[in-house]
């Protein structure tokens, strides 16, 4: 009797390649310590149950490999992940991870593409399960949140109409997510962000709205490593089951 054929599954990019100087410290706020983890190992916690998601993908610094290599081993020796150079900007870093991710792609492993910032700790499983769903359903999603109160630079005018924030993981699906990637490299285009590329090269991928979560706090200045440690330390609030809605989420 044939065996059933393993359904696709969603890759992770974390993206770890900054350096996050605006904390205050020379280490790369990835690598800071965070109620007894390093940052970006809360995100491999919150998604390691999840038979949907994998391979994973970490993009840091070419000076910070081995760091990486040894947390990875300290904190998460049961997390299969490829450690892989970044570029010099975003793009790039986003680059090198899914041409790593190409022969999954390519064989049909990986379906779906999310790629995160590892300074996001507190995004929880459900918000990476509602992204990735949405992306296979529409071709792209983007949580974000809706920020009120917002002010114009000049003359500090409060904004017009309604403006949102926007989060990560970001997730697409994997094969538009490539050929749009090709196509920037060709252009020599840069986008801010993963969407940024898909709306110039692939505008047939229509990008939906996820309601992100308030907890999905990222990581960018020393205060901010308090706050999660706060969000860490409430007895009702567990990163490995927190979803979009929980926490005062949208």
């Amino acid at each position: 009797m044939t065996g059933e054929q393993t359904p696709p599954r969603a890759a992770l990019v974390l993206l770890a390649a900054g350096t996050g100087s605006r904390t205050g410290h020379r280490t790369n706020k990835v690598f800071l310590p965070l109620a007894g983890r390093r940052v970006f190992v809360w995100t491999l916690d919150a998604t390691a149950h999840d038979p949907g998601i994998g391979p994973v993908v970490l993009v840091v610094r070419a000076d910070e490999v081995e760091a990486a290599r040894t947390v990875l081993a300290r904190e998460a020796p049961r997390r299969d992940v490829r450690v892989v150079v970044g570029g010099a900007s975003r793009h790039a870093s986003e680059w090198a991870a899914v041409q790593e991710l190409l022969p999954s792609i390519e064989q049909g492993e990986v379906d779906v593409v999310l790629i995160h910032d590892a300074a996001r700790p507190l995004s929880g499983p459900g918000l990476f399960r509602d992204v990735a769903a949405a992306a296979r359903e529409h071709g792209g999603a983007v949580p974000g949140r809706r920020q009120p109160g917002l002010l114009h630079r000049d003359g500090l005018a409060v904004r017009a109409g309604e403006a949102v924030g926007v989060q990560t993981p970001q997730g697409f699906t994997a094969r538009e997510l490539v050929a749009a990637y090709r196509a920037a490299a060709d252009a020599g285009f840069e986008g801010s962000d993963t969407a940024a590329s898909i709306e110039r090269f692939a505008p047939q991928v229509r990008i939906c709205n996820v309601p992100g979560s308030s907890t999905n706090i990222k990581i960018t200045y020393a205060e901010d490593l308090f706050l999660a440690e706060a969000l860490l330390a409430r007895s009702s609030f567990d990163v490995r089951r927190l979803g979009p809605g929980a926490a005062g989420g949208s």
